[in-house]
Protein backbone atom coordinates (compact mmCIF):
# COMPACT_ATOMS: atom_id res chain seq x y z
CA UNK A 1 0.00 0.00 0.00
CA UNK A 2 1.14 3.93 -0.56
CA UNK A 3 1.60 6.46 1.16
CA UNK A 4 -1.64 7.74 -1.04
CA UNK A 5 -4.22 4.76 -0.22
CA UNK A 6 -4.21 5.94 3.42
CA UNK A 7 -7.75 7.46 4.77
CA UNK A 8 -6.86 10.88 6.21
CA UNK A 9 -9.66 13.75 7.74
CA UNK A 10 -9.10 17.06 7.77
CA UNK A 11 -9.11 19.02 10.99
CA UNK A 12 -12.79 19.94 9.73
CA UNK A 13 -13.40 16.41 9.74
CA UNK A 14 -13.48 15.87 5.65
CA UNK A 15 -12.45 12.70 4.10
CA UNK A 16 -8.97 13.53 2.59
CA UNK A 17 -5.57 11.30 1.45
CA UNK A 18 -2.14 12.15 0.73
CA UNK A 19 -3.22 11.36 -2.56
CA UNK A 20 -4.40 15.22 -2.89
CA UNK A 21 -1.06 16.44 -2.65
CA UNK A 22 0.58 13.83 -5.68
CA UNK A 23 3.06 15.78 -7.49
CA UNK A 24 4.19 18.17 -4.69
CA UNK A 25 6.96 17.64 -1.92
CA UNK A 26 4.76 18.26 1.57
CA UNK A 27 6.23 18.19 4.84
CA UNK A 28 4.50 16.17 7.67
CA UNK A 29 4.40 17.34 11.10
CA UNK A 30 3.07 16.42 14.34
CA UNK A 31 2.43 19.47 15.71
CA UNK A 32 0.80 20.99 18.92
CA UNK A 33 -0.35 24.49 20.36
CA UNK A 34 1.15 24.55 24.29
CA UNK A 35 4.63 23.08 23.61
CA UNK A 36 8.09 24.61 24.09
CA UNK A 37 8.17 24.38 20.28
CA UNK A 38 5.10 25.53 19.64
CA UNK A 39 7.26 28.62 18.03
CA UNK A 40 8.56 26.46 14.84
CA UNK A 41 4.78 26.69 13.67
CA UNK A 42 6.21 30.46 12.17
CA UNK A 43 9.13 29.03 10.71
CA UNK A 44 6.86 26.03 9.07
CA UNK A 45 4.49 28.90 8.08
CA UNK A 46 7.33 30.68 5.95
CA UNK A 47 8.34 27.23 4.59
CA UNK A 48 4.95 27.71 3.38
CA UNK A 49 4.99 31.36 1.97
CA UNK A 50 8.39 30.38 0.22
CA UNK A 51 7.72 27.65 -1.76
CA UNK A 52 4.14 26.79 -1.87
CA UNK A 53 4.01 28.24 -5.52
CA UNK A 54 7.17 25.63 -6.28
CA UNK A 55 5.06 22.90 -5.22
CA UNK A 56 5.25 22.32 -1.70
CA UNK A 57 3.06 22.00 1.09
CA UNK A 58 3.55 21.88 4.77
CA UNK A 59 0.68 19.39 6.70
CA UNK A 60 0.32 19.69 9.93
CA UNK A 61 -1.27 16.58 12.28
CA UNK A 62 -2.09 17.58 15.70
CA UNK A 63 -1.05 15.63 18.49
CA UNK A 64 -1.83 15.58 22.11
CA UNK A 65 0.47 11.87 23.02
CA UNK A 66 2.81 14.46 23.94
CA UNK A 67 2.32 15.74 27.84
CA UNK A 68 -1.29 16.72 26.86
CA UNK A 69 0.21 19.62 24.63
CA UNK A 70 -2.83 19.81 22.25
CA UNK A 71 -5.64 19.28 24.33
CA UNK A 72 -8.16 21.48 22.35
CA UNK A 73 -11.09 21.22 19.68
CA UNK A 74 -10.08 20.84 15.89
CA UNK A 75 -11.65 24.30 16.05
CA UNK A 76 -9.58 25.67 18.68
CA UNK A 77 -6.67 24.27 17.30
CA UNK A 78 -7.25 26.12 13.86
CA UNK A 79 -8.11 29.42 15.82
CA UNK A 80 -4.74 29.03 17.64
CA UNK A 81 -3.02 28.55 14.69
CA UNK A 82 -4.03 31.32 12.55
CA UNK A 83 -4.49 33.97 15.06
CA UNK A 84 -0.99 33.58 16.56
CA UNK A 85 1.04 31.91 13.88
CA UNK A 86 -0.72 32.79 10.81
CA UNK A 87 -0.44 29.71 10.15
CA UNK A 88 -2.15 28.33 6.19
CA UNK A 89 -0.90 25.17 5.50
CA UNK A 90 -3.33 22.27 5.74
CA UNK A 91 -4.08 20.58 8.74
CA UNK A 92 -5.06 16.88 9.57
CA UNK A 93 -7.43 15.97 12.56
CA UNK A 94 -5.85 15.07 15.79
CA UNK A 95 -4.32 11.69 15.88
CA UNK A 96 -1.87 9.73 17.83
CA UNK A 97 1.73 8.83 15.99
CA UNK A 98 2.85 6.37 18.75
CA UNK A 99 1.50 3.40 20.58
CA UNK A 100 -1.08 0.86 19.41
CA UNK A 101 -3.61 3.86 18.31
CA UNK A 102 -0.82 4.43 16.05
CA UNK A 103 -2.79 6.36 12.78
CA UNK A 104 -1.74 4.44 9.87
CA UNK A 105 0.07 7.10 8.15
CA UNK A 106 2.65 6.88 11.08
CA UNK A 107 2.60 3.51 11.10
CA UNK A 108 3.97 3.98 8.03
CA UNK A 109 6.08 7.21 7.83
CA UNK A 110 8.05 5.55 11.67
CA UNK A 111 9.92 3.06 9.45
CA UNK A 112 11.68 5.36 7.70
CA UNK A 113 15.19 5.98 9.95
CA UNK A 114 16.64 9.68 10.63
CA UNK A 115 20.02 10.44 9.66
CA UNK A 116 21.40 8.54 12.34
CA UNK A 117 19.92 6.16 11.29
CA UNK A 118 17.37 5.56 13.67
CA UNK A 119 13.46 4.62 12.87
CA UNK A 120 10.60 3.65 15.24
CA UNK A 121 8.42 6.11 17.69
CA UNK A 122 7.53 9.86 17.42
CA UNK A 123 9.77 11.44 19.84
CA UNK A 124 8.35 14.47 20.57
CA UNK A 125 6.01 17.27 19.03
CA UNK A 126 7.26 18.57 15.81
CA UNK A 127 8.79 15.91 14.30
CA UNK A 128 9.27 16.40 10.68
CA UNK A 129 8.32 13.80 7.21
CA UNK A 130 9.94 15.32 3.85
CA UNK A 131 7.93 13.14 0.86
CA UNK A 132 8.88 13.74 -2.52
CA UNK A 133 6.33 14.47 -5.05
CA UNK A 134 5.64 11.15 -5.79
CA UNK A 135 4.48 10.22 -2.40
CA UNK A 136 8.14 8.35 -0.58
CA UNK A 137 9.83 9.14 2.40
CA UNK A 138 12.65 11.58 1.14
CA UNK A 139 13.79 12.43 4.83
CA UNK A 140 12.94 12.58 9.01
CA UNK A 141 13.69 15.55 10.71
CA UNK A 142 13.69 15.04 14.73
CA UNK A 143 12.38 17.57 17.00
CA UNK A 144 14.55 19.81 18.07
CA UNK A 145 15.52 20.48 14.12
CA UNK A 146 14.24 23.95 12.51
CA UNK A 147 12.32 24.51 10.21
CA UNK A 148 14.50 26.33 8.12
CA UNK A 149 17.25 24.36 9.29
CA UNK A 150 20.02 24.13 6.26
CA UNK A 151 19.55 20.87 6.35
CA UNK A 152 15.86 20.80 5.75
CA UNK A 153 15.72 23.63 3.54
CA UNK A 154 18.21 21.69 1.07
CA UNK A 155 16.28 18.67 1.22
CA UNK A 156 13.15 20.61 0.83
CA UNK A 157 14.81 22.43 -2.54
CA UNK A 158 16.03 18.91 -3.52
CA UNK A 159 12.40 17.79 -3.71
CA UNK A 160 10.31 20.09 -5.32
CA UNK A 161 8.67 19.20 -8.40
CA UNK A 162 10.78 19.99 -11.70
Amino acid sequence: MSLYDIELRTLDGEPTSLAAYKGKAVLVVNVASKCGLTPQYAGLERLQQQYAERGFTVLGVPCNQFGGQEPGSAEEIATFCSATYGATFPMLEKSDVNGAGRHPLYAALTQQADAEGEAGDIQWNFEKFLLTPAGEVAGRFRPRTEPEAAELVAAIEENLPA
